[in-house]
């Protein structure tokens, strides 16, 4: 498993967002900018960690991109697909947040819904 690590080593975030990604290059560029604005609006310290799943289309390379440009983005990407299962559990491994939620990243349930937990 690789990671990309965001690049401020500040503290400890107070929330960790984490979602599990398999082939979501048609939605993962809206997917983060919703999520942003809605955390963001929530919560000034955070971090979003993408888990690719050993997706087959250009997830990787986008989530990379996001990464590069959003300091609150880390990267987790398995060299093949082992299941929404493993994706969550490494993504709750890995996460550093005092609460972490886990949302799809088709936003089959939306971001909007974070501020109500």
């Amino acid at each position: 498993m690789a990671e990309t690590s965001p690049a401020s080593g500040a503290g400890i975030p107070v929330l960790s967002v984490v979602v599990p990604c398999f082939n979501e290059e048609e939605v993962i560029g809206i997917t983060h900018r919703t999520l942003s604005e809605t955390v963001r609006a929530l919560v000034s310290d955070y971090e979003i960690i993408y888990v690719d799943d050993g997706s087959r289309d250009r997830t990787l390379d986008i989530l990379h991109d996001i990464a590069a440009a959003d300091p609150t983005t880390r990267v987790l990407s398995f060299a093949r697909n082992f299941g929404h299962s493993s994706a969550v559990s490494a993504g709750l491994d890995f996460s550093t947040g005092r609460a972490v939620v886990i949302i799809d990243a088709d936003l089959q349930d939306p971001p909007e819904v974070i501020g109500r937990m």
